[in-house]
């Protein structure tokens, strides 16, 4: 049965949230639960699924703000992060939030990823690499059973860009060297979902994108 994937945009940071659920389950799982958690819980209300899990790239707040109501409507849905993006949950200093007059925190983690972990959430396996550059802990999941591939790939590669770098624990040369590591060796049709802009392909950025170029 295939696969969907379904983009919730949350404002104000025009944030990329993703449902995704196998076709004719009733549980699906969501990426980075944005600013606008009510569209996330409504849109499942409407496909007659149930959150099996809360899976985040990393931590920033416009990553993170909707986990705290989506575990408070889905408890047992166990929130999962990169091991280094852990404090960012819980520290809206760390987090970003508070740096925009927001002051965001998320609940704990339960569970910690790490590039070569596995994992399956609502029935469908997700591949965990670490790309640190845009934040320490930065992580992205393939989906490999989806032809083309599937990268749920946070705020990593662009359509055209790159996640930013100049955050506390920012760094260019990690972000450009885990991209060229992980995703360029990736089919050149594999799906990027970024969370920020348009869907694109590893093959397309690797070709145009002057960020990456050398």
């Amino acid at each position: 049965m295939s696969i969907q994937i379904l983009t919730i945009e949350s404002e104000p940071f025009a944030e990329n949230s993703y449902i995704v659920w196998r076709e004719g389950s009733t549980e699906a799982f969501v990426i980075d639960p944005g600013f606008e958690p009510d569209l996330i819980r409504e849109a499942l209300a409407d496909h007659g699924l149930s959150l099996a899990a809360i899976v985040c790239t990393h931590g920033h707040v416009d990553h993170i703000a909707g986990n705290t109501d989506l575990k408070r409507a889905f408890p047992d849905a166990p929130i999962i992060i990169g091991t280094r993006d852990a404090a960012f949950l819980t520290d809206a200093n760390v987090n970003m939030s508070a740096a925009f007059g927001f002051n965001v925190t998320s609940p704990p983690a339960d569970q910690f990823v790490n590039e070569g972990d596995k994992l399956t959430v609502a029935g469908i396996e997700l591949e965990v690499f670490d790309i640190p550059g845009h934040s320490p802990g930065h992580v992205v999941y393939l989906i490999r059973e989806m032809k083309p591939n599937v990268v749920l790939g946070g705020d990593v590669l662009f359509r055209g860009g790159i996640g930013r770098t100049d955050f506390p624990g920012g760094s260019f040369p990690l972000l450009k060297s885990g991209i060229v590591r992980v995703l360029w060796p990736m089919p050149a049709d594999t799906v990027v979902y970024p969370g920020h802009g348009p869907v694109t392909t590893t093959g397309h950025e690797k070709k145009t994108n002057q960020f990456l170029m050398d």
